[in-house]
């Protein structure tokens, strides 16, 4: 799977592969694997859980450095405290239709197979 890099800035403060998503809203989310950096926002991050989190500038990257457009922008939950390492998702919400089926193809067939043709 493809790693993403997510960003606050221009700081790197972890990665996801993006395991997860709704292909018809654009959202691709997963685990966040946070570097040391992200320390230095995390209870940032934890009183905006849930809420706006633009302050905070977040982005994703592709591995190449190739930024991820997303109109929704960038979200981090994190319930660490309660649940450890599971406890941190990161999602990109807003992801245009033809990007979005170039990067998460598994995603979207994932998401087909709900609805099989009727044949």
């Amino acid at each position: 799977m493809t790693q993403f890099h997510i960003y606050s800035g221009e700081q790197l403060i972890g990665q996801s592969e993006l395991e997860f998503g709704d292909p018809p809203m654009g959202v691709a989310f997963g685990k966040f694997t946070p570097t040391p950096a992200y320390a230095n926002i995390q209870s940032q991050v934890i009183s905006l859980t849930g809420k706006n989190q633009a302050s905070l500038h977040l982005s994703a990257c592709l591995h190449s450095g190739e930024a991820l457009e997303a109109v929704g922008g960038v979200c981090i939950a994190d319930y660490s405290a309660e649940f450890g390492e599971d406890g941190l998702e990161v999602s990109v919400l807003g992801i245009s239709s033809p990007v979005y089926e170039h990067l998460f193809p598994h995603h979207v067939a994932a998401y087909e197979r709900q609805f099989p043709a009727p044949g």
